[in-house]
């Protein structure tokens, strides 16, 4: 799990933003539902793990605004949900002023910065990850994660990286 967080740090640091954004709106989906009896992502999961582990980052993006933005961004490709509080969503790119425009409401738009916006979802990612390492719940459905194996996965690939 740690390396799925180190890549979207990667991300992030070399300025791809689009990855970075749609791999973080990931983040409770995969949180809530390793954290979950049926190991399964749902709704109500995304929204209460996003409320108790990275919602501080904003207080006009709460848990429900970001299930809302996370369905429109990652199945159509938009910043704007008709179910939302606000007509859209816009990031600020990191470092392209010297201001810091972050959780602001510009008429009916919801302004952001990606980099604080990630940052805090990984951070918050980073916090249930120490809470729940080790766990019963955490260790059985982990066992279903994709992850990374270097040397290939027997007795399907075996003697180069794979990811599985």
């Amino acid at each position: 799990m740690q390396d799925f967080f180190d890549q979207i740090w990667q991300a992030l640091r070399q300025n791809l933003y689009y990855v970075a954004l749609m791999m973080c709106l990931s983040i409770p989906d995969i949180c809530g539902a390793i954290d979950s009896a049926d190991g399964r992502a749902s709704r109500t999961r995304y929204v209460n793990w996003y409320d108790r582990y990275a919602a501080t980052n904003c207080p006009f993006f709460d848990g429900q605004a970001c299930y809302f933005f996370r369905c429109s961004m990652l199945h159509q490709g938009s910043t704007m949900n008709p179910s939302s509080n606000y007509s859209r969503i816009l990031f600020i790119e990191p470092g392209t002023t010297t201001n810091v425009f972050h959780c602001n409401i510009m008429n009916d738009a919801l302004n952001l910065d990606v980099g604080i916006f990630c940052t805090g979802m990984l951070n918050g990612a980073q916090s249930w990850l120490d809470s729940v390492r080790g766990t019963p719940r955490f260790s059985a459905n982990y066992d279903k994660f994709v992850r990374r194996y270097p040397n290939g996965l027997s007795p399907y690939i075996v003697g180069i990286p794979v990811i599985g």
